[in-house]
């Protein structure tokens, strides 16, 4: 049975993820920032057994290798890690009331998006080399190549994502270890089900709606259980043709 650790597991992208590798006989660490019920929730969605879950906040440097000990402890290996959890405050530029304001939400949004997945990917990617097998995704988006002028923040921590995994996948191609990189548009989840039918949006989508999560939870899947080794490096997009490049 494969185990598969993915973070942002308690709703939204990350919750499709999981009860789609659940369905595929994936037992699954799922790792929650504070909202143990979403949590719960998540877990309760999922078929199969044995699955738990992990609090902790990947901003925080100092709380990851904890983190990463206590699922290696339970779990006993992990075969893959999906780099899902991330957040999105906008800042623009121009508006942002001071200095100190823009600072502390630039500060907060790369450690979320970029360094938090960059340090567990280098202990999972560390400890699967040993055994010759393993699998990271990170989750990343449009707005990595076309640029977010409200959140530009956002903007550039998923460049920074997209980078690092092609770095990561380089590096370790050798030691049995892939690494791909899913880039999403818009997604109907339940943080922007207000949106996902504005007429603004739609009329950037050449499908006329914007993707599911379960669309990008496949696409995740197929990367951790069935893409070939020699796609390792790829970034895979999932924006209905929004954004081409």
């Amino acid at each position: 049975m494969k185990q598969v650790l993915v973070t942002g597991a308690s709703g939204g992208i990350g919750r499709a993820i999981a009860v789609t590798l659940a369905e595929r006989g994936v037992r699954l660490a799922l790792h929650y920032y504070s909202d143990l019920g979403a949590a719960e929730t998540t877990r309760r969605a999922l078929t199969g057994a044995d699955h738990a879950l992990f609090s902790a906040d990947l901003s925080d440097g100092a709380a990851i290798e904890p983190f990463w000990r206590e699922v290696m402890r339970v779990f006993g290996r992990v075969d893959a890690v999906v780099n899902n959890a991330g957040i999105y405050t906008e800042h623009p530029p121009a508006t942002v009331a001071d200095y100190q304001t823009w600072s502390e939400i630039v500060q907060r949004t790369l450690a979320t998006n970029f360094l938090g997945p960059a340090r567990l990917s280098f202990l999972a990617a560390r400890t699967m080399a040993q055994r010759g097998i393993g699998r990271i995704v990170n989750i990343s988006s449009r707005g990595a190549f076309r640029g977010e002028p409200t959140a530009p923040a956002y903007a550039a921590s998923k460049a920074a994502l997209n980078a690092f995994g092609q770095s990561f996948a380089r590096a370790f191609a050798a030691q049995g270890v892939q690494v791909f990189v899913v880039a999403p548009g818009w997604v109907a989840t339940e943080r922007v089900a207000a949106h996902v039918h504005d007429p603004t949006v739609l009329a950037d989508q050449p499908l006329g709606r914007v993707a599911t999560p379960e669309e990008v939870a496949n696409v995740v899947t197929y990367c951790l259980l069935d893409a070939p080794v020699s796609l390792t490096g790829a970034v895979l997009d999932v924006n209905g043709a929004s954004y081409l490049r």
